[in-house]
């Protein structure tokens, strides 16, 4: 297992849930809902800037597929957030990798639920929620195998990727 501090981030359109993982890999917990910018970097910023305050090594991203591990509209959004913040300045030396999310927001939900919070007063919450059950399970799978959960996110340049989600 490797060593050091890690974030985790679930990928909407209005919001960006984030956790951290302890240093030695075993734990994740929720730390903030960033707004998700509908034009520029100010998100990328963001998320760039807790890495580096949290000094974390990695970004685990979460890739959601549908039940059947099929691509959705949501997965080409995510997948595109992901080479951005890998190729995005602030976050030069963060490692960005995808790992499959599915059920996260799902899994989120119901363990609020569970505690007594109500979706629709806790959604940026649900979002960290998310965040952390995509990290901890990313930590599960490097844990149970040794090697690093999901696959690298290649670095696309910040325009093509905007471009991109305007059209």
């Amino acid at each position: 297992m490797r060593t050091g501090v890690r974030i985790g981030v679930d990928v909407g359109k209005a919001r960006i849930g984030v956790a951290r993982s302890d240093p030695h890999g075993m734990l994740a917990t929720p730390v903030e809902t960033v707004p998700r910018a509908a034009g520029g970097d100010a998100d990328l910023v963001r998320i760039a800037a807790i890495a580096a305050e949290l000094e974390a090594f990695e970004a685990v991203v979460g890739l959601p597929l549908n039940l059947r591990g099929e691509r959705t509209p949501s997965t080409d959004d995510a997948e595109r957030f992901a080479h951005a913040l890998a190729a995005h300045p602030a976050a030069a030396d963060l490692a960005v990798r995808l790992v499959d999310e599915r059920l996260s927001t799902v899994s989120a939900q119901g363990q609020l639920r569970a505690a007594g919070k109500r979706a629709k007063q806790s959604r940026s919450i649900i979002d960290q929620a998310a965040a952390v059950v995509i990290l901890q399970h990313a930590l599960d799978i490097e844990r149970s195998t040794g090697a690093a959960p999901g696959h690298a996110a290649e670095a696309t340049t910040t325009t093509t990727v905007t471009e991109e989600a305007t059209e």
